[in-house]
């Protein structure tokens, strides 16, 4: 059953002409970008924010900072713990610099999130356009072949030529679909997870502020900071 699956795939492939391998050329690429997003996504970038910020918070209640970064430095290295991190190592600094740098942080990191999702939108598109162009001029070609065939065998050749210039469509369409959809649900997921850096951002910043009269500032903080500024 396979075989004959692939065999047919492989017969309407051949059928649809030249235009089906830049489609194949795009088929790749979207693959390849909904790999690399997913891992980036869904494994390297994710991260439970609520355990994270509730192990966050107990070291600030407690005024100890220096435990607070050290507990950043423990967790898996995401965009969130960067921008809660740099936060942290600037509180000896005040509250506008806590703030200051949590925002270079997120301008740093989220480009990161962002990366390529959207040239699976611009895949999509092309892919459908490759196709459309692919059965336009299979259709030219058959129209041009039936003008000097017989007449008892225009029909058929017809049929026949306007069968073959359909797979490019189909083809452009069945990589355009997948692509737009995996769009939709990666673009999601970025924007997800940005909220997420923004809401635990300002939750921090407020934690700190309303505990920062009794924040200790061991010196490895004080070093941390200068080492930042520089």
């Amino acid at each position: 059953m396979g075989e004959s699956m692939f065999g047919t795939l492989a017969k309407h492939y051949h059928e649809g002409g030249f235009m089906m391998h830049p489609i194949l050329v795009s088929l790749v690429f979207a693959l390849a970008l909904v790999v690399d997003r997913v891992i980036m996504l869904y494994f390297k970038a994710s991260l439970d924010k609520e355990a994270f910020v509730r192990g966050l918070k107990k070291h600030i209640f407690a005024g100890d900072l220096d435990k607070a970064i050290s507990f950043c430095a423990s967790q898996k290295k995401t965009p969130l713990v960067s921008v809660v991190k740099a936060g942290l190592i600037n509180v000896p600094k005040g509250e506008a610099d806590v703030q200051a740098a949590m925002d270079e942080a997120t301008l740093r990191e989220s480009p990161k999130l962002e990366a390529r999702t959207g040239y699976l939108a611009m895949i999509g598109n092309v892919a459908t356009l490759l196709g459309l162009l692919g059965t336009i001029v299979g259709l030219i070609s058959a129209f041009g072949a039936v003008a000097n065939a017989n007449p008892s065998d225009k029909a058929t050749i017809l049929a026949s030529s306007i069968s073959e210039a359909m797979n490019c469509t189909a083809f452009g369409l069945l990589t355009a679909i997948p692509a737009l959809v995996a769009y939709s649900l990666l673009q999601g997921r970025t924007q997800h997870m940005i909220e997420d850096i923004n809401e635990s951002t300002v939750s921090v910043l407020n934690l700190i502020v309303a505990n920062r009269e009794k924040m200790k500032v061991p010196a490895t903080v004080a070093a941390e900071s200068e080492d930042v500024e520089v």
